[in-house]
């Protein structure tokens, strides 16, 4: 028996576009990255690094600075494996070069104006545009440079090559704090994105 027409196109538009290592990977990265920040935002609390600034204590996590302590590093060592994870699979798959290769400015800032003027196709979600390639990878750098600057704060004296290329612990307070506001507002972006467009949500959990 044949397909109609409308199942033919039913079942195209509902081919794999991300596997399941990706959306297991994609969502245990979130958990991690939220309970780091709710975390964060608690120890920083205790000793601010710009003392007239305090996050609101009703948006932390930890009741306290050794409380916040054990969920950061908690969340730590969660994002560094699944992190690691995605990195591997990624490379050994060649799904990075696929989809964040190539990448050049003039195809980030044409699609850019695009999307201010919303018109930038997100008709297949298979595909990554210039922006959303540009985003991502710039989410990787910020989570590397959250992970290294909190490396060290926490073992100053173990890795004191990695101290004095942040200045100093101070100075790499300011770094962390600074990182993690970018990651933050990327996050926000990704958000007001994925509620633009919200089939791309059902990719993240269905793979369809």
């Amino acid at each position: 028996m044949g397909l109609s027409h409308g199942a033919v196109n039913g079942r195209a538009g509902q081919r794999k576009i991300q596997p399941g290592w990706v959306r297991v990977s994609h969502w245990l990265n979130a958990l991690a990255v939220l309970l780091m920040m709710l975390s964060g935002w608690r120890i920083y609390n205790a000793s601010p690094v710009f003392t007239a600034f305090r996050f609101p204590g009703d948006i932390t996590l930890g009741g306290w600075l050794g409380g916040a302590l054990q969920w950061h590093f908690a969340a730590m060592w969660l994002l560094f494996f699944n992190g690691l994870f995605y990195l591997a699979m990624s490379v050994g798959t060649g799904r990075f070069a696929r989809k964040f290769l190539p990448l050049g400015l003039r195809a980030v800032l044409d699609d850019l104006v695009a999307a201010l003027r919303a018109r930038l196709s997100h008709a297949d979600l298979s595909h990554y545009n210039a922006v959303q390639k540009f985003a991502y990878l710039l989410v990787m750098m910020t989570l590397l440079v959250l992970v290294l600057s909190g490396i060290a704060i926490w073992k100053p004296v173990q890795f004191p090559l990695l101290r004095e290329m942040m200045g100093d612990c101070d100075f790499a307070r300011v770094v962390h704090l600074c990182a993690m506001s970018l990651l933050v507002g990327l996050v926000l972006v990704h958000v007001v994105m994925v509620a633009l467009v919200p089939r791309s949500l059902l990719t993240k959990i269905r793979g369809r």
